[in-house]
């Protein structure tokens, strides 16, 4: 089957991406509105740029229904900082009642009853329930597409913290089974990291 998105709407090509990009990590991102009101969400398109300096990523896309922006991008614009909570399994349902749309000035920590904690070097909230959580300063944000629903961004941050809870950094890294993440699929469903294989890489090529 050949499929052209050029011919189908935006929500038929995101079927098609979030049902062929499995599993995704989910970014937890935690941000502080210029109002002062903490604000919690999940996105799942997110992952490393670079480890020198420390950076990642991750796409807010315009809400479905109105094509407006998000309320964490909204305050990463106005702040130019935020945090990524990695989502453990142990908190996927708090981080689901993130998720919904709700109005500026409501504080998700209160709705999914998350702890917010201080971070050291940016005034955005962490997430104390979080095993590993990345302070965040922003690099860039790129705009891609227009501004109807289905368009987004890619923000860039390096990490200038990372917070990683002592019980899970095991000889110099951390232990997956004790940080147990789970990864987003299509529609309400979830992957854990159990099953997993190793494969040796060759650095460089032989002489």
């Amino acid at each position: 089957m050949i499929i052209d998105p050029s011919n189908q709407s935006f929500s038929e090509n995101h079927k098609l991406m979030i049902g062929s990009i499995v599993p995704r990590p989910i970014a937890l991102v935690s941000t502080l509105s210029k109002d002062n009101i903490n604000n919690v969400a999940p996105f799942s398109y997110f992952n490393g740029v670079c480890s020198n300096p420390p950076t990642i990523m991750f796409a807010p896309a315009r809400r479905g229904h109105d094509g407006k922006t998000k309320d964490t991008l909204n305050n990463i614009r106005d702040t130019n900082e935020f945090a990524i909570n990695i989502v453990s399994e142990e908190i996927v349902e708090p981080m689901v009642a993130c998720s919904t749309d709700y109005a500026n000035d409501i504080d998700e920590f209160k709705i999914s009853n998350f702890t917010p904690l201080d971070c050291q070097k940016i005034s955005a909230p962490r997430v104390k329930e979080s095993k590993v959580t990345f302070e965040c300063k922003l690099n860039t944000i790129i705009k891609i597409g227009d501004s109807k629903p289905g368009g987004g961004y890619v923000v860039i941050g390096e990490i200038v913290l990372f917070h990683v809870n002592d019980d899970i950094f095991k000889n110099g890294k951390i232990d997956l089974s004790l940080l147990n993440p789970v990864g987003r699929l299509s529609g309400n469903n979830y992957s854990r990291v159990f099953d997993s294989f190793e494969v040796k890489r060759q650095i460089k090529p032989d002489k």
